[in-house]
Parts: C-alpha cells; structure tokens; sequence
C-alpha cells in the first residue's frame, strides 16, 4: 500500500463520516485541439469527470493524460491547465468544490480541509464503475440550474452521493494500461544511455510493440523514441552545465555512440549547437525575476536560478524548465522570496541579476550570496535594461546584434500590420471580476502603439493607465478590433462567458465584425526584451486572419 492508499483509506474511515462536499459550480466543456484551457489559479478544489475525447491535465508540474476511468483534483490555491487532443473532441465535467469537516473546541465549528492528509484525493484516481459519474454529473447540472431553492438543495445531496460513489470505488490496480506505461516511461527515464527498443519497452508494459508505439503515442502526445530523445537531450543539458565537460563524452554518456549525430539531434531540438549551449552555461547567472530572464535570453544566456511556474512565468516554464537547473519560486511575484533566497545560498551562482525595486532586506541577503546587479525598472527603459545588464555580463556586442534584429524584425511587421489594418483602430480591454477597463502598460505603449504603430482607438495623455469602462462606453468607443486581456481566474472567467452571450456585447463593432481577439498576460504584461520581441510576433499572428474570442 503506497502513501496515497493509506492517506484515502484513513479518510474513508475516519474522517469521511464527518465530512461535507459544499459545490461550488459546475460546468460541462467541450473543446478541440485549439480550445486550450489555459493555466489558471483557483481558491476551491476542482473535480474533473471526463466523458469523451482525450487531452492532457497539467496541475502544477504534473501532467495526466486524462482518462474516463478515472477522475482528476486539483487542490485550492494551485493551477491547472487543459490541451484537448488535437484530433479529438475533449468533453468533461468541471465541477469547483470545497470540503468541510465539523470540528469542537471550546464550540463547535466547520473546518476547511486543504491538507492533503486530511483531504488526500489530488491528481488522477482511478474509479471502478466510472460508467456512473457523468450520469451522476448530469444530474447534479440539471438540478444545479433550477431556480427553486430545494432543487438546487438536492443538487447538493447529490454532489454528496457522487463523492461516496468516487471514495467507495476508488483503486489503485498497478496493473492498467496508464500504469503499464508509467512502467515503460519510468525505465527509459533510468536507463536512456543504453540501446533501449521498441520491443523491450513493449515488453515492460506487457503489450505487443504495434500497440505499445499507439498506446504511448496517444497517452503522451508523442513516440516512444522521440519521447527517449528528449530525456537523453534534457540529460546532456544538465552536463554541459560542467566547464570540464567534453562534447564527446557528453554523448557517450546520453546514449549516442557518435557525437556528430548527437550534435544534430542537439541542434535541432534546442535552436543552438552544443558547442554554443556550453559557452552559454559557462556562468551560473541567477535571474531574480521573470522580466530578469526575458532580458538574458536576449543575449543567449540561460539563467543557471530564475522563477519558474506554469501560470506564473508560463512560457519559461515550458520552453526552458529542463534548461534552467534550479527552479526558484514564482508564485505571485516572489510572495516566496525567503525560501528564494535560501535556494540560492544552495546554489551558489556565480552572480545574480534582479531589479533596483527589490526590497533592501532581500539585497542585503542576495549581496552576501554572489556579486549582485539591481537594474533600474522604472527609471530605464527596457533597451537600456538590457544593454546595463549586458554590459555587467560582458555580451555589449550581442546586445547590440539584438537590438539591430529586432528593429528589422518591427520593420517587416509593422509593414505587414499596415497592410492588414490600414487606418483600422485597436482598444485593448482587460477584465477582473465583473469589471472592464480600458488597459494600457509599459510593453503596450512602447511596443504595440509605438514600435508598431497600431492606431489606438482611445488616446489619453498618460502613458500608462486602467481605466474603467462600461459596455455602453465601449460601443461609444467603436474600435474596429479589440484585444480582451482576461484573468485566468475562476470568477472572472465566469463573468466573461456572460459577457460574450449579453445582447450590449455582440452589439460592439468589433465583437460583431469578429475582430475581438483573446490576448494572455504573458508575453503582453511582461517588460523585457524577449517578451517585446514575442508581442511584436504574435500581433503578426493575431491580425492576419480571422481569430475571434
């Protein structure tokens, strides 16, 4: 019995008998391959019931392919994430819960229980007789939706009777196919330097190999072997960031017999050749800050220490995590900041790059670590951001290189960008809550309105600003598109979907035009130079078709 049995059946015994499941929300997504639920933090548990097509979960660092078999938690005060399968149609339950145990101390009282040995469901349960949750779910959704109070109370009673059918049937068989493959999975990740097959790989799951390459491809979204290349890449990494390393025994020691071909694979996977990778982990530069990052990318340095999270910091996270050996915390820009420091004192890098805004109790801290630079946020813009930080690492002439790119690069678009809208205006509207304002950042205004030079549909005399507008001044306002900046939070999102269904929004010039497009915080809130370099590509892609919210 693992960790997760005891902690279940220690609740079915002791404490379920005292426990509440109070619902929060349900709601039933259908999504294809381009309908991605993006990284979103939530204050409630969340309970995923899939009843058709397959994608993947990301809750955290975790990642399930999601199953009907089996249910999936996600924890409050976590993010999860959804990508539907690009072939198939992804149906499921979402349902936003809490869990309560009745407790006496000196009176009696309702205890939350966020703990995963008071509450331990998290991630992927396999459910025997799943076959009665989405009947369960549909009941609960019909009854959710009545306007009579008793209803809506038996939608509730019934919310109860789902989570007795999920703890009663819950099991953890080591014998299915997730875990067949986990197996398979599991052994390449201990022994991708030696001559692993298709063939022993389909043994280990104790399928035949034609069904072995189908199963693994479809769990995982990629082949066994590209899957095997990646964790023999990702190992290569980690040994480069050694200044003896040699490029021959690198290779040896991932499993490539010859060393050109391994720099091949290399190349073609990370963009750079070894040889180039090596000279860039040659420093242990600690990023502190995601803006931080942005700028060293710039200059083809990846940092040895930054803030990483799938929400947080969501494109570093998922292009560089494998690159970047120590992951400091991101959670709600550095909220962490003393277990921060204390991983960078395990670390040791040899300097350390934040900005001038940080508090002076953490520069004192950061300074007995490594030599440390503070770059100045508000005094400087962001070119002279990154030329100071070049300067300080040495790398002046890449700097420049860059900022030369990048010009040519705004050229080209702005080129395009006039071609496509012409004399058409842009608002760019953020939402929280039920609130929309008129938004407007550092990265927008010097980057989208200036560089660009995209007609704003709504000028005012501050640079930066966060206005707030109603749907009547909106449609006074009549852009000819809009860019929706909306929070990846649970109630938001809720309000926004009552917002796209409302008479006074498809009403809007740009909504009825299909010129309202959906726009994420990264890289559009985030001042650095890779982050303006990744709005100037992606105002490309939004604007030369159709890509309505």
């Amino acid at each position: 019995m693992n960790e997760t049995q005891a902690l279940v059946q220690q609740f079915t015994e002791k404490t379920m008998a005292e426990a509440i499941f109070k619902l929060r929300d349900i709601t039933w997504l259908k999504a294809q391959g381009h309908d991605r639920l993006r990284q979103q933090f939530t204050h409630t548990y969340i309970l995923l019931v899939v009843t058709g097509g397959r994608g993947r979960l990301r809750l955290e660092n975790e990642e399930y392919q999601l199953r009907q078999d089996a249910i999936y938690v996600c924890p409050p005060m976590l993010t999860f994430g959804i990508v539907p399968d690009s072939t198939d149609h992804l149906e499921m339950y979402m349902l936003r819960f809490d869990v309560f145990m009745e407790t006496r101390d000196r009176h009696w009282r309702f205890q939350a229980l966020r703990e995963k040995d008071l509450f331990p469901f998290r991630g992927e349960i396999s459910v025997q007789s799943a076959g009665q949750l989405p009947i369960y779910c549909d009941l609960i959704q019909n009854l959710w939706k009545q306007e009579t109070a008793l209803e809506r109370f038996r939608s509730q009673h019934t919310f109860q009777e789902l989570w007795y059918h999920i703890v009663k049937h819950a099991h953890f068989s080591a014998t299915d196919s997730g875990m067949a493959l986990e197996r398979a999975r599991a052994h390449m990740e201990e022994h991708y330097a030696e001559n692993v097959t298709i063939e022993q790989l389909a043994r280990i799951a104790e399928v035949s190999p034609k069904y072995f390459v189908d199963l693994f491809k479809k769990t995982y979204g990629t082949s066994a072997m590209d899957y095997l290349a990646e964790i023999r890449i990702s190992r290569a990494k980690q040994m480069m960031v050694q200044s003896h390393a040699k490029l021959r025994d690198i290779a040896h020691q991932v499993g490539y017999n010859d060393e050109f071909y391994f720099s091949r694979k290399f190349k073609k996977a990370v963009g750079v050749s070894p040889t180039l990778y090596m000279k860039s982990r040659q420093r242990k530069i600690a990023a502190y800050g995601s803006t931080i990052i942005g700028h060293l990318l710039a200059l083809k340095m990846i940092p040895y220490a930054a803030p990483l999270h799938p929400k947080w910091t969501a494109y570093y996270h998922h292009s560089y995590r494998h690159d970047i050996p120590v992951h400091l915390s991101a959670f709600r820009i550095n909220q962490n900041w003393k277990g921060n420091i204390e991983m960078l004192r395990d670390a040791k890098p040899d300097v350390i790059i934040g900005l001038a805004e940080t508090s002076l109790q953490e520069q004192k801290q950061l300074n007995e670590i490594a030599p440390t630079l503070y770059v100045p946020f508000e005094e400087r813009g962001w070119k002279e951001q990154l030329q100071l930080m070049a300067d300080f690492l040495g790398e002046s002439v890449e700097a420049h290189h860059w900022l030369c790119e990048y010009e040519k690069k705004v050229k080209r678009a702005r080129a395009k960008l006039q071609h496509v809208l012409d004399d058409e205006t842009v608002l760019i509207v953020r939402m929280l809550k039920n609130q929309l304002y008129v938004h407007c950042n550092r990265s927008m205004k010097e980057v989208f309105y200036q560089d660009l030079q995209v007609n704003p549909a709504f000028v005012s005399e501050q640079h930066e600003y966060d206005q707030p507008v109603t749907v009547q001044e909106l449609a006074v306002l009549a852009p000819d598109r809009l860019l929706l900046l909306v929070c990846q939070e649970a109630e938001t999102l809720a309000c926004f979907q009552a917002l796209r269904a409302s008479g006074p929004w498809q009403e809007i010039q740009a909504v009825r035009n299909n010129r309202a497009h959906v726009i994420m915080s990264d890289p559009w809130r985030e001042y650095s130079a890779t982050a303006h370099e990744r709005i100037v590509e992606e105002s490309v892609r939004l604007f030369s078709g159709d890509r309505p919210c």
